[in-house]
């Protein structure tokens, strides 16, 4: 009997819901558009906001990146405050800071720039800088009043106008615009420069992922900066720029012919003031001169000529075009529009944060890939001195130089892992330190797979080396292929990780000799340690077969021991 009752519930439950079957009219009703910050707002892990932690510092980041692109495109050396504070309130709320000396916004586009997600002067153009997407501060916002409702505050001046602009701005997700709370001009005593704050849900954390550790590092890759950082317990720290040098400003360059899709190609050609084929080619590409055009036109002469209407070519004739432009051999895009940071300006900057017995940076020339030009940095410094024999922080050698970064409290050696520990490893992509995902970056595995045990460090298959080893890779491109939005993490193409795994050799090789140097000395010292111990006994049994009197043994041990001091000496 309760089976048939069962059976009969389920039988009805059936029925029910067969009569409230959705229909294609009611399927449509449910269909409207997503906006891209509501997007974002439900899938926030992606932007870098998936937990307490990490959120504090991607907001402290995309702050600062945006404030160091600013001050190197206005020519001004950035000095850069970040306050970090926790609510009167609640334990898990704090209240981020920054502060630059940049040339400030205009009013028209802060609401704009702080309040609207994918709004940014970047992502169309082909040249080097931290901000690809112009989503990041706005993101940061969102976050703040999903999880403290409270807007960004935010205060900007231009240089020359009298007073600031300050305004609370927010995001209407809906809609992807901003919404501006309040806005009004005050006061402020800063000349010109901007300054954000957020107020949001985190977790303020010490270590290898904390906001101390990405500014320790952003100084490491940008010696010309200045950087302030004030924590919730009230602690100071600074990082002082080591040289006066701003890095020369990246020159955008147009698409490479062998870096465009079909589909780019068929946009580029709808959208071209180009009024035939050949001056499309000319003009829009980057390393396509006359002669080169006329050839790729040749080897699609059966679909197009040079006198055809770039908007009027259908999508065969765009194929054939895409197919000649791929087969005509053009030369590697100009490098102006990426900037390294230089092997003497690394080298500085890590011999001022990492103390160690030696030093080493290898710059790759620049290289392609899918069209796009990029470059690689690979930094070495191995061995963890005793406090006594630690160098001295480097300075740049121009008289411009201030001197050494003052970090109070700060261990310089921290970095550098112990003899039985794996190495540390310190990613970067275009000056912007990479804290998270180091699993999935191409820099991990271009690390991994170099054979480390021929330099002298021990390592396991799949793993990374164990020794006192900190390695540096830098990445500088003008577009670097993140694996997410969160741009953590590089993605593997084979041209990048070959770079990477050149970079690493070279290195690799210069630490090979560093090692048997050391090695040498050891058995140097060792030895001479053998001959002085045994030298008294070596004395008394030459005076006893030469028949020596006490004065003439002493004058010829004497001798030994000068020579010997020479030696140790020399």
């Amino acid at each position: 009997m309760p089976g048939l009752v069962i059976a009969f519930r389920l039988c009805y439950n059936h029925a029910m819901a067969a009569d409230h079957a959705l229909t294609a009219a009611d399927l449509s009703a449910q269909q409207r558009d997503i906006s891209v910050s509501e997007f974002f707002l439900k899938n926030r892990h992606l932007l870098g906001f998936d937990s307490g932690a990490k959120a504090l510092v991607t907001t402290v980041k995309e702050a600062v990146d945006n404030a160091l692109d600013a001050c190197e495109e206005a020519g001004i050396l950035p000095e850069i405050r970040v306050e970090v504070s926790a609510s009167r309130h609640e334990d898990d709320v704090f209240v981020v800071s920054v502060e630059d000396n940049g040339p400030g916004i205009v009013e028209e586009q802060l609401s704009r720039i702080f309040g609207k997600l994918l709004y940014g002067s970047r992502f169309h153009k082909l040249a080097q800088s931290r901000g690809q997407q112009g989503m990041g501060i706005a993101a940061a916002g969102m976050y703040a009043e999903l999880t403290t409702g409270k807007p960004l505050h935010v205060l900007s001046r231009v240089k020359g106008e009298p007073k600031a602009t300050e305004m609370h701005v927010s995001i209407d997700t809906a809609r992807n615009r901003p919404v501006l709370h309040k806005k009004r001009h005050v006061k402020w005593d800063r000349p010109h420069g901007t300054r954000v704050e957020a107020e949001l849900q985190g977790h303020y954390q010490k270590g290898p992922h904390s906001v101390e550790m990405y500014l320790k590092q952003t100084a490491m890759a940008n010696p010309h900066v200045t950087l302030h950082l004030r924590g919730p317990d009230g602690e100071s720290s600074a990082y002082k720029r080591v040289n006066r040098v701003l890095p020369p400003r990246p020159v955008a360059v147009k698409p490479h012919p062998h870096g465009v899709e079909l589909g780019l190609l068929i946009q580029m050609l709808r959208q071209t003031r180009c009024r035939n084929l050949l001056q499309f080619l000319e003009s829009e590409f980057a390393r396509v001169g006359r002669k080169t055009a006329q050839e790729i036109i040749q080897r699609a002469h059966t679909h197009v000529s040079s006198r055809s209407y770039p908007r009027r070519i259908a999508h065969a004739e765009a194929n054939a075009l895409y197919r000649a432009m791929q087969r005509v051999p053009v030369s590697a895009p100009t490098t102006d529009c990426i900037v390294p940071i230089g092997e003497a300006q690394l080298l500085a900057g890590l011999r001022n944060e990492v103390a160690a017995d030696f030093h080493a940076v290898v710059t790759r020339p620049a290289a392609v890939y899918r069209g796009n030009p990029f470059q690689v940095e690979i930094a070495i410094a191995y061995g963890r001195p005793d406090t006594g024999n630690a160098p001295k922080a480097a300075v740049n050698g121009s008289a411009k130089g201030e001197g050494k970064r003052s970090r109070p409290g700060g261990d310089a050696t921290a970095l550098v892992s112990a003899a039985d520990e794996p190495i540390r490893l310190l990613r970067f992509a275009n000056r912007v330190p990479l804290l998270y995902e180091p699993g999935a970056c191409a820099i991990t595995k271009a690390v991994i797979q170099t054979n480390w045990r021929h330099y002298g460090l021990k390592q396991s298959k799949g793993s990374l080396p164990l020794g006192p080893l900190l390695v540096m890779a830098h990445i500088a491109s003008v577009w670097v292929p993140f694996t997410s939005e969160a741009k953590e993490a590089i993605a593997a193409y084979p041209e990048i990780v070959k770079e990477l795994t050149l970079g690493l050799q070279e290195c690799g090789r210069r630490l090979a000799a560093h090692v048997r140097r050391q090695a040498q000395r050891r058995q140097e010292i060792e030895r001479r340690a053998y001959v002085e111990r045994y030298l008294p006994y070596i004395g008394e049994a030459l005076q006893d077969i030469l028949g020596l009197s006490d004065k003439d043994r002493d004058g010829a041990v004497h001798r030994l021991d000068d020579t010997l001091r020479r030696t140790r000496e020399h």
